[in-house]
């Protein structure tokens, strides 16, 4: 049975003023931890609909996250003009929501339930480590395609799609079911494009209708981040493909904490609203209905666990030596920007200039602010000049 207890809490946004010591020793001054912790909300929390972007996600769910709006802004009109309804609203939606978080954080904190449920596999990091190499081996990438059922079937799609046939007409006529051949229409230099594309797109958490304004903002930062680490790495000569893959796997945590959290809270909250409903108390259900995925709270939990979870759930996975691996745990622990490799620099300089980007586009973000973060990075005038003139917003895949 539900209870009614205590009084619903707010967290309010915080502007970090000192230096941030994280657990693994890692220091960063407040004010850039301020920043990053504005763009995590501006991406988590941020209520503002996205314009239309390349490859769009979950647009079934369109309709049913309008739908649902429009019941909860019509719940939470009922709820204003009582106040016994608000007082039910306000104690049986903190116990909801504390009952949710309770479960988000005991799931976080276990490491073997993380990766039962985790969306990337050893067997996509040896893809990934082929496609790294100067000259992969085309046999063990079919042979490891062929455990992935889901990418096989995205790439054999891109193959046979109208778009890819205007690109190549001599093979317009040619529909392909076979992935050896499909592999040899795409060939190696598209499939270091399309590969970790592909797998950025099934590690996010779809199907959730509290998450998709925050999936289609993460999918454009990710995005992003990718095309500007790849063209850093081309600035600097280094791995193209292991800094574009690397930019993808970093938003992994991300991915794990948001899907971790978007389950825990459908299942919970579809459960209180059965037994709302079957109880016939229409101020119960009414206060169910209108308790909302805990956005603000779940960001404290992508904060604290997201960086460490992109590399760690892949050096369980056996990959605790492979330089995506390495460059992600530098990432995490390195005290500052220049203790990390230069791969790992070339990821951290692109992940600033996106999340500037990000949050300029969104009037959050003031010049001086863009320019300490530049400074805290190492950004040079070359580097910065470089990154403005990529394409945020369309990435060219084959």
């Amino acid at each position: 049975m539900l209870k009614m207890t205590g009084e619903i809490g707010f967290i309010h946004q915080r502007e970090y003023t000192e230096v941030a010591i994280g657990a693994t020793g890692g220091v960063k001054p407040g004010s850039i931890l301020a920043l990053e912790r504005r763009l995590y909300r501006q991406l988590i929390v941020g209520k503002q609909k996205m314009p239309r972007i390349q490859d769009e996600l979950d647009r079934e769910l369109e309709s049913v996250v309008f739908k649902l709006d429009i019941e909860r802004a019509a719940v939470f009109e009922r709820i204003e003009r009582q106040q016994k309804a608000r007082e039910v609203f306000e104690a049986v939606s903190k116990q909801l929501t504390d009952t949710i978080m309770d479960e988000i954080k005991l799931t976080l904190g276990d490491m073997d339930r993380l990766l039962q449920r985790s969306s990337l596999t050893e067997t996509q990091l040896a893809l990934f480590e082929q496609l790294c190499k100067a000259n992969p081996e085309l046999g063990r990438i079919r042979l490891l395609m062929s455990g992935i059922g889901w990418l096989s079937r995205d790439l054999t799609n891109v193959v046979n799609s109208t778009a890819f046939r205007q690109r190549h007409p001599q093979r317009a006529d040619v529909r392909v079911t076979d992935i050896k051949l499909v592999l040899n229409f795409i060939g190696v230099e598209n499939l270091r494009q399309l590969v970790p594309y592909y797998s950025m797109r099934n590690w996010l958490p779809s199907g959730h209708s509290c998450l998709l304004w925050p999936n289609r903002k993460l999918w454009q930062y990710a995005l992003a981040c990718a095309t500007a680490a790849k063209a850093l790495a081309k600035l600097h000569e280094s791995n193209e493909t292991l800094a574009f893959i690397s930019a993808f796997l970093e938003q992994f945590g991300i991915t794990m904490v948001l899907g971790t959290a978007s389950a825990i809270y459908e299942k919970n909250w579809g459960n209180w609203l059965r037994e709302a409903s079957a109880s016939r108390d229409k101020e119960l259900y009414d206060a169910v209905m209108a308790t909302e995925f805990p956005a603000e709270k779940v960001l404290e939990e992508v904060l604290l666990h997201s960086s460490r979870l992109a590399w760690e759930i892949p050096a369980r996975l056996n990959f605790a030596d492979h330089a995506l691996t390495l460059n992600l745990k530098a990432l995490d622990e390195s005290l500052t920007v220049t203790d990390m490799p230069m791969d790992a620099q070339i990821l951290a300089k692109a992940t600033c200039f996106v999340r500037v980007m990000t949050l300029e586009e969104s009037n959050l973000l003031e010049p001086q602010e863009a320019r300490e973060m530049y400074r805290y990075y190492g950004l040079s005038e070359q580097e910065i000049l470089r990154l403005k003139a990529q394409n945020y917003r369309r990435m060219e895949l084959f």
